[in-house]
């Protein structure tokens, strides 16, 4: 399959390349990393904020939130271009992907203005506050409760996994606000900031790294917050969640095209099965890509088929485990060297992205996890693309 567009889609792109190749920060300004995942250096900042000022950070949106009211095929053109030069689009991706657009779906024009646009200006950063312990994906499983007295919500419990959140400014945080309703049915949403009183965020490192901090605990000890930083309807949280998880689920195929990318660029078979290895590795980048445009298409002819969207997800992240295992295999024990470099970094991307074979092979596990995991996509295929009975 080879895509093609139209003069205005190509015109689009052009405009967009001037645009990067006139104001890409250069390597002595892009010196300071990024530490977790809101973590945004003021350099990233900066950026940031050029690309929402200039309508080329979310192009779909409209020009007051950062955008210039761009097709889905002009958003594929715009991500396309980013990955080209291995830019990665936000260094705080759950802020600009999720939480600023849950509050341009669901918020009040206040909201929008108050919270959104700092957000996406890179003012401020946000972290998800979903899961809990003992819940894992099961967010109707959640007992963070949040009770109304007067004009604030009061609120107790506790949030595992929450990447970020020790650097965030804000918490997008689901808790149950009716414990008597059925579990969907019983949750609302509230932005709350992290230097509020009751608020504890307590960082961990992951496997890759004791210096790794990223995911976090976070509890919540009679924590007020006013009413006015609900979002959506009370007990109408479960809406926010659908609507929060599936922004830019169309295209989020193409995140993992890029990782495939990078190990085919990356990866240096020796053996045999190496040899295998990389060829299967250049056919599933073939097939996500081919079935991730058919999608695509589909999408800007408005025959939506979101549950074929879970192929795409477990064909992406499955493929780029299974390369990064081989790899990691094929370096051998120089793979277990940490930390290290598997490639050349690159200054507009996350370091983890070049670092060595044992954490990229680590990892790959997010992607098989974070956004629903494969065994729940696995049931959405059966279920509801094969059409099989539930067990």
């Amino acid at each position: 399959m080879q895509l093609t567009f139209d003069s205005d889609v190509e015109e689009f792109r052009a405009e967009f390349i001037a645009f990067l190749d006139a104001n890409l920060p250069g390597e002595d300004v892009a010196v300071e990393r990024s530490a977790s995942s809101a973590d945004v250096p003021e350099w990233a900042r900066q950026w940031q904020r050029l690309m929402f000022d200039s309508g080329w950070l979310l192009p779909a949106n409209p020009p007051e939130f950062g955008g210039r009211n761009a097709t889905l095929i002009q958003q594929y053109v715009h991500l396309e271009e980013l990955s080209k030069r291995r830019i990665y689009h936000s260094f705080n991706p759950q802020g600009l992907g999720i939480i600023a657009a849950s509050l341009l779906s669901f918020g009040t024009e206040e909201q929008k203005r108050r919270w959104a646009v700092p957000i996406l200006r890179a003012e401020i950063t946000a972290a998800l506050g979903m899961s809990e312990p003992g819940a894992g994906s099961d967010l109707a499983g959640l007992r963070t409760r949040a009770i109304r007295e007067g004009d604030e919500f009061v609120v107790d419990g506790q949030k595992v996994w929450t990447s970020g959140a020790h650097d965030a400014d804000v918490l997008l945080t689901f808790v149950r606000t009716d414990p008597t309703a059925p579990k969907h049915k019983g949750i609302s949403v509230l932005l709350i900031p992290t230097d509020s009183p009751g608020v504890t965020r307590r960082p961990f490192p992951s496997v890759c790294s004791p210096d790794d901090l990223d995911f976090n605990e976070v509890y919540f000890e009679g924590v007020r917050v006013p009413a006015e930083n609900l979002i959506g309807e009370v007990n109408g949280g479960w809406s926010v969640a659908n609507g929060s998880l599936g922004h830019e689920r169309t295209l989020l195929w193409l995140s993992f095209a890029d990782r495939l990318e990078d190990l085919l660029g990356d990866f240096r078979p020796h053996s045999a099965q190496d040899h295998d290895a990389f060829a299967k590795l250049i056919m599933d980048n073939q097939a996500l890509r081919l079935l991730g445009s058919a999608a695509l298409a589909r999408e800007a002819r408005n025959e939506q088929d979101v549950p074929a969207l879970s192929i795409l997800k477990v064909l992406g992240s499955e493929a780029i485990q299974t390369a990064s295992e081989q790899a990691l295999y094929s370096v051998g024990l120089e793979g277990l060297a940490h930390p290290t470099l598997s490639s050349p970094p690159s200054r507009m991307s996350l370091d983890h992205f070049s670092s060595g074979w044992f954490e990229r092979y680590m990892r790959s596990f997010a992607g098989t996890i974070a956004g629903g995991t494969s065994e729940i996509q696995r049931t959405i295929i059966a279920e509801r693309v094969l059409g099989l009975p539930r067990a």
